[in-house]
């Protein structure tokens, strides 16, 4: 393999790691000003992820450029496409992130004792996509490790059907409380919307990591 060629390719990666470091930060300070029910820390966390869409523009660049130069094939040249469709990924998880938090501050500002404890309840959620997103991290870590990547994979999948379950039972209490009728039907409609969003950022984690293992592996990406 060239050198130039090996140094660039590392560079990408290194780049994709950070970027998906910030979501990560990012996310987890999220989690950390609702527990807290601190929407300034909140504002604080969608700050960070502001420049989040200029990196993954870098990225893109750089791997077009490596296209250009390197002309990489085989196995190279499905890492590079894996990094393409990964770093559509990330601004989607950043999207995702932003609007979750944005919406739970303006949840937070009514000052509602019933959706706060809604909210409360959903945060388990949130603990599953933090797992996945040190899972995610490690893949990258242990990048050369076949069985590793897989087997990160496989914890990432199971995380997403946690939250899938969770989802299942909170939705089942936000149409009891709708039922019984206390003036604030929209506000739950608006809160499940809120948390399908979030929902969200988990499942890109979960395709993410099948474009690892493409990139190690091959087959369908």
């Amino acid at each position: 393999m060239l050198t130039g060629y090996s140094e660039a390719r590392h560079e990408v990666r290194e780049a994709v790691v950070d970027t998906l470091k910030g979501l990560a930060t990012a996310n987890k300070a999220g989690l950390e000003a609702l527990k807290a029910k601190d929407t300034d820390a909140l504002a604080q966390a969608r700050k960070n992820l502001k420049e989040i869409s200029k990196t993954t523009e870098r990225i893109d660049n750089d791997i077009v450029l490596i296209f250009a130069k390197y002309s990489p094939e085989a196995r190279d040249l499905r890492e590079m496409v894996s990094y393409l469709k990964i770093t559509s990924a990330l601004n989607r998880i950043r999207a995702n992130i932003n609007n979750y938090l944005k919406n739970m501050q303006s949840m937070l500002l009514e000052d509602n004792t019933v959706i706060v404890e809604l909210i409360e309840n959903s945060l388990v959620i949130n603990s599953c996509t933090v797992n996945a997103f040190d899972y995610a991290l490690t893949m990258f870590q242990t990048f050369e490790d076949n069985d590793k990547i897989k087997s990160l994979a496989a914890k990432i999948d199971v995380e997403y059907s946690k939250t899938d379950d969770i989802y299942t039972l909170l939705e089942k209490e936000v149409i009891q409380k709708i039922c019984g009728a206390d003036g604030l039907a929209e506000e739950y409609f608006n809160l499940l919307k809120y948390i399908r969003k979030n929902l969200k950022i988990i499942d890109r984690l979960d395709s993410m990591a099948q474009r690892v293992i493409f990139a190690r592996m091959g087959g369908k990406l």
